[in-house]
């Protein structure tokens, strides 16, 4: 059998409002375990601004393993700067991802970015998801250079769909973006937000695609305590989602 490639996937670390005893559990883990990469996706901080992000990115930098992120909707500033919010939602978020990120080379497996974060919506809960047209083609576009991987994985921050837990994602675009994605040959989508972590396959027009989603290693609990994902893929077992959860 073929060296299994595996993949730690967290999610919702909340920077600003962190559980220090659960990232600490997790660095560990990383440490001990050396998954071949991280994935995070989203809500890396609680406001979105400098000193979370600062905070965010000394922890990250610690991580000995490759890192690729994923915006969340806390990562763009929150309401009270607007004029920020609306004309550089990104730039904070995108100065630390040139920092920390590394662009994975795994053989058989692709990690596709999604951004499900608008900075403004015609709805007044602008913390749920919206799939824009060019975000989609581009991810869309990702996965046909990705073809030749066995597993394609697309990392986003709000399930496209509702996933049964307490908290909603409220994804606009969210089912035609999943029947798309499927239809480009993504076998899973790789999500947060919601803080509990679920793992399913649904039906997209006939196609069938895994729903898998991490909780969160920060303080704003819901229903479970904090975790995180463990994939491992070999192409004799296929991909296999272990929950962690900090007891």
């Amino acid at each position: 059998m073929t060296r299994p490639v595996v993949l730690f996937h967290a999610s919702d670390l909340h920077f600003g409002y962190e559980d220090r005893q659960a990232l600490d559990w997790f660095l560990q883990a990383v440490e001990s375990e050396r998954p071949d990469a991280v994935i995070c996706t989203g809500d890396l901080t609680m406001r979105g601004s400098a000193r979370e992000f600062a905070l965010a990115e000394q922890w990250l930098a610690r991580l000995p393993v490759p890192v690729t992120l994923e915006p969340g909707n806390h990562d763009v500033p929150y309401y009270h700067h607007m004029i920020r919010r609306l004309l550089k939602p990104f730039d904070r978020y995108r100065t630390l991802e040139a920092a920390v990120e590394t662009a994975l080379d795994l053989a058989e497996v692709a990690v596709v970015p999604l951004n499900t974060v608008a900075a403004a919506q015609w709805r007044l809960n602008w913390s749920k998801g919206r799939i824009a047209a060019r975000d989609l083609d581009a991810a869309l576009h990702a996965l046909a250079a990705q073809a030749a991987r066995p597993l394609r994985l697309v990392a986003a921050h709000h399930p496209l769909v509702e996933a049964d837990t307490e908290a909603t994602a409220s994804t606009r675009g969210g089912k035609a973006a999943l029947a798309a994605l499927a239809r480009a040959g993504a076998h899973a989508v790789l999500t947060g937000h919601v803080h509990d972590a679920f793992d399913l396959t649904v039906e997209a027009e006939g196609r069938p695609i895994r729903l898998i989603g991490a909780g969160t290693l920060s303080q704003r609990l819901r229903t479970t305590p904090p975790g995180y994902n463990r994939l491992e893929w070999t192409a004799e077992r296929g991909l296999k989602v272990q929950q962690r959860r900090m007891t």
